[in-house]
């Protein structure tokens, strides 16, 4: 299986690590800025890095050929049609929380804000909408009274995060397929950013 990863910061290396423990091919990295730590841990590896034209965007022409599946981590570019249509399985991102609440950003701070006792992670389908597509694997943990979303994020989400992408992609290599479920939209909440 080839796999082009888009991402950044400490998210992005730690799944490059998983994936490339979970033996895929890792056909190229996708950064919006060419100083990241993703890009920099990607070239140390030998792995191809191309930097985003537009920040906000990442076109067809920055998937690798023939990659069967594009991995978001911690990227906030929308993977675009053309794009998504150049890999064959199409694309999956991480979501820390339980879609289709707090889809947006700062979705992990907004669990905290409004005292969620329950947080979890969502692997999802990249789609138009942002979060909206389709879910590929879910997992929930409680959230410890008083804790911060730092906090949160380090003890259990970012841990969850890479073992269900690790969950989707073992079963994509097994079934050249990607498990779905349509969100339920009466659910969806839109986290606002904080800032």
């Amino acid at each position: 299986m080839r796999i082009t990863l888009v991402g950044s910061r400490h998210f992005g290396v730690t799944t490059l690590n998983m994936l490339r423990e979970h033996g895929v091919s890792i056909a190229r990295v996708v950064v919006a800025d060419a100083e990241d730590r993703l890009a920099a841990t990607a070239k140390a590896a030998g792995i191809e890095v191309v930097v985003q034209a537009n920040p906000k965007l990442v076109v067809a022409s920055e998937i690798a050929s023939d990659t069967d599946l594009i991995v978001t981590a911690h990227s906030h570019a929308r993977i675009g049609r053309d794009a998504l249509a150049a890999a064959k399985l199409g694309g999956i991102g991480y979501h820390p929380s339980l879609l289709p609440r707090h889809r947006g950003k700062a979705a992990v701070e907004w669990t905290i804000k409004e005292g969620d006792p329950i947080a979890g992670g969502t692997i999802y389908h990249l789609a138009d909408r942002m979060d909206a597509g389709a879910i590929a694997a879910q997992d929930w943990c409680f959230v410890k009274k008083g804790e911060t979303a730092r906090e949160l994020w380090e003890r259990a989400l970012a841990p969850l995060g890479l073992k269900l992408l690790a969950d989707v992609i073992d079963y994509a290599k097994v079934h050249k397929a990607l498990p779905a479920k349509v969100q339920d939209e009466q659910f969806a909440t839109l986290a606002p950013s904080l800032s």
